[in-house]
């Protein structure tokens, strides 16, 4: 059983002097714990003055590719090359993943990461295998692909490579400025109908975003990775996700301008959604940063959600229902109708798909 990093002033609850750069205020046990742990003095003090390391693992799976039969997503298929995020949204509904390693969807979500530095041998393994069907692959669909420590690591940059040697489609989904490192091989394969990223736009603000996604991408930095990959040729989707009602849904045509202006081809939209731990975590952090707002923003969520912080529903948990989601709904309708960003994205290519000879192959003749 993981001990928890701190002792507990309420349960999960993290002392304010550790929060520095991070999101979550809470470090709930993981829900699979069997037993439960209450903190005793032992006679070493937290140094206030010391935020909680980033701390990263080796993640040593046998596989890479992760399989998908959700109805309400458009894609079967999905690599993720970390697990956790150091970007640390709290709204973050990949959050609860971490407790399937006995870790917190709290702080440990953001601190206790675990790479996958065999990532891009193991896809190029799955590629090669008799009978592999091609369809587009899809990062960033859990964790973000170049949050912080993929600078360090690089996976992503070595998946993208196995990708474009095979000519492979994929679609990319971040908010991470690191993208614009690899604005030179996603050129290449989007000019050949191989690629498409979706960029995530939550706010404007640098305040809100700083609060919210304390190590993500800066909103500005956001706008500028979309010039840069559609001036690469890059098909950009602006992702407005989420939608958090009542704190940024009046960011919604704003958002859609700026990146508008900044090349995007297309656009979609996520309303908040609470799974699991992600709930109390969220409620945590609005009371603790939006006193002032946290009845309105909670009571707006959960009428977007038949009365309740989450309704997993196909087809309804990403949208809500009722009032406030019919209104943004229309909104962001007429929106990227008037920024021309309405257009239905021209499918991947699937037809240029090869496996690459490997040293000792016999090659064709030819003939």
């Amino acid at each position: 059983m993981t001990e928890p990093l701190f002792p507990d002033e309420t349960p999960g609850s993290v002392p304010a002097d550790a929060r520095r750069g991070r999101a979550a205020g809470l470090n709930m046990a993981s829900r699979y714990d069997r037993r439960h742990a209450e903190a005793t003095d032992d006679g070493w003090a937290h140094d206030p003055d010391t935020p909680v390391p980033t701390r990263v693992d080796i993640d040593s799976s046998r596989t890479i590719l992760a399989r998908n039969s959700s109805p309400d997503v458009p894609f079967d298929r999905s690599i993720n090359p970390y697990r956790g995020c150091e970007h640390g949204c709290i709204y973050c509904f990949a959050r609860p993943t971490h407790a399937h390693l006995g870790l917190s969807p709290g702080l440990d979500f953001e601190t206790r990461l675990f790479a996958k530095p065999r990532a891009a041998e193991l896809l190029a393994q799955a590629l090669a295998r008799p009978g592999y069907s091609v369809a587009p692959i899809a990062l960033g669909t859990n964790t973000d692909p170049y949050q912080p420590i993929e600078k360090q690591w690089r996976i992503m940059r070595e998946i993208l490579e196995v990708l474009w040697e095979h000519r492979h489609p994929v679609t990319i989904t971040t908010k991470g400025g690191l993208i614009m490192r690899d604005t030179d091989i996603l050129g290449r394969m989007a000019r050949a109908g191989l690629a498409r990223v979706s960029v995530s736009l939550t706010t404007l603000d640098n305040a809100v975003s700083r609060a919210m996604e304390p190590r993500a991408a800066a909103p500005a930095r956001r706008i500028a990775a979309i010039r840069m990959l559609a001036q690469a040729q890059v098909p950009v989707v602006a992702a407005l996700a989420p939608v958090v009602p009542g704190l940024t849904d009046h960011e919604v045509e704003r958002l859609l301008q700026a990146a508008a202006d900044a090349g995007a081809t297309h656009a979609t939209y996520i309303a908040l959604r609470l799974p699991l731990e992600v709930a109390p975590l969220f409620r945590d952090w609005l009371t603790r940063t939006y006193p002032d707002r946290a009845n309105k923003v909670m009571g707006r969520v959960r009428e977007m959600h038949g009365g309740k912080d989450y309704d997993a529903q196909w087809f309804r948990r990403m949208s809500g229902e009722g009032v406030h989601a019919d209104i943004l709904r229309r909104r962001f309708d007429l929106a990227v109708k008037r920024h021309g960003l309405d257009r239905t994205p021209t499918p991947l290519r699937r037809d240029l798909f090869r496996v690459p000879p490997r040293a000792g192959d016999q090659l064709s003749l030819g003939l």
